[in-house]
């Protein structure tokens, strides 16, 4: 019997370092050859799958893979594709076992959050019933860090590190001018219904009137006179006033503060910026000079600054992924399980991935002080371990070295194509 390939995929919002995850799965499937064949890599996530858009890797030499682990967002694409159920689209799941059987894969890996996760699960039982059974694994990733089971996230720790390092800068920069210029400053970071982005901002100070001064969480409903009230406050006690605001921030009848009034591919609520919506409230009722920003993909792309601890992690659940596929596991997710805070140690667990599909963790309660502004002593000791370690990329003429792919598409052996 043929030994099967392999088919791995990036899915979702990328993130510094879910390529150290693709070279997680590829360099431990080299390293068993006897068991997996050729590792390819779909094109644009489940829709380069759908349409039999597959890379090659065998055709990259070990040192451009390597590369891979100090490469930020998605080295074979990504994608916002959410497979419909079974029932109303079955000729989606038809397709790609049609596309699998073809290329004689018989280990998937997808690389991505909740609704990554779903996907997989539902590709897990699909081949089971179509008599091509399918070992999928899932492969996690978001910044969000909002995957339930696992202690944290792969990639959030980088943006975590990148947040509370740019919120404690632009705080020093506010105060050095807040005297003639700036006085309230608001970063809007990534989050939607979990505040974990916007906590990080908190690791930037500690004591009485260090900056941030304000959290703005999605797990807290915003109340705008108590938010302006605050601002005011802040301005007169300190000369400044910095916010971070996660852009989930929401009322309390769950009306976001930033709705655009759209719908993304996955059917979330396309947000329009809260940062500016934070803005506009504060000239109109306090009239104080302010400025904004976004830290958008800025964020999420900093592989230059990515946790070390996030890279190890991130390396690691690639790595399971493959460990447990040879295992005999199906249909799980390898996880990172805390052991200890101090000093930090962690382990590699697994969950079902039919209870991580379409979950969502959100921040604690007992993380979030008690006027919702802050973030609490044990919310630090969860968060400092995450983004502890440097892991500089090499430079070349002043810039990050990153790895440069050939992206040889395989063959298609399918007589038909595949319409998104």
């Amino acid at each position: 019997m043929a030994i099967k390939n392999a088919l791995y995929a990036q899915s979702g919002g990328v993130t510094a370092v879910i390529n150290a995850s693709a070279a997680g799965v590829i360099q431990t499937a080299r390293k068993h050859s006897d068991k997996i064949g050729t590792v390819y890599a779909a094109r644009n996530g489940i829709i380069g799958a759908l349409r039999e858009e597959l890379y090659d890797t065998s055709l990259e030499s070990d040192e451009t893979i390597a590369e891979l682990l100090h490469t930020p967002a998605g080295a074979f694409g990504s994608c916002r594709y959410k497979l419909k159920n079974l029932d109303e689209n079955k000729r989606e799941y038809e397709r790609l076992i049609e596309v699998f059987r073809a290329h004689n894969i018989g280990y998937f890996f997808y690389n991505g959050g909740g609704d990554s996760q779903d996907t997989a699960y539902k590709i897990s039982q699909l081949g089971d019933r179509m008599g091509y059974p399918i070992t999928c694994i899932g492969v996690p990733k978001t910044v969000d860090n909002d995957l339930p089971f696992s202690d944290c996230s792969p990639g959030f720790g980088s943006v975590a590190k990148y947040i509370a390092t740019s919120t404690q800068e632009a705080s020093l920069d506010i105060q050095s001018m807040c005297e003639s210029s700036t006085k309230v400053f608001i970063l809007e970071v990534m989050g939607r219904h979990a505040g974990w982005i916007a906590a990080s901002g908190g690791l930037a100070g500690q004591g009485e009137g260090e900056p941030p001064h304000i959290i703005l969480f999605p797990e807290i409903p915003f109340n705008r006179d108590s938010f302006l009230e605050r601002v005011d406050q802040c301005v007169k006690d300190y000369g400044y006033c910095v916010v971070v605001a996660s852009e989930g921030a929401q009322y309390e009848d769950g009306r976001f503060v930033a709705d655009a009034g759209a719908k993304d591919a996955f059917g979330h609520t396309q947000l329009g910026g809260v940062a500016p919506a934070l803005a506009n409230m504060v000239r109109q009722a306090l009239g104080h000079k302010y400025h904004w920003a976004v830290a958008d993909y800025l964020q999420r792309a900093a592989r230059h600054i990515a946790s070390g601890t996030d890279v190890e992690q991130a390396y690691t659940v690639g790595k399971a992924a493959v460990e447990m596929a040879l295992a005999g596991k199906q249909a799980v997710m390898p996880i990172i399980v805390r052991e200890q805070d101090k000093p930090y140690r962690w382990s590699i667990g697994e969950a079902p991935l039919s209870e991580v599909a379409n979950q969502e963790k959100k921040m604690p309660i007992h993380y979030i002080t008690d006027d919702g502004y802050g973030i609490t002593q044990d919310c630090r000791d969860y968060l400092l371990p995450l983004i502890a370690g440097e892991d500089f990329p090499p430079f070349d003429n002043g810039l990050p070295r990153v790895a440069k792919l050939n992206k040889v598409l395989v063959p298609k052996k399918l007589k038909t194509e595949f319409e998104i």
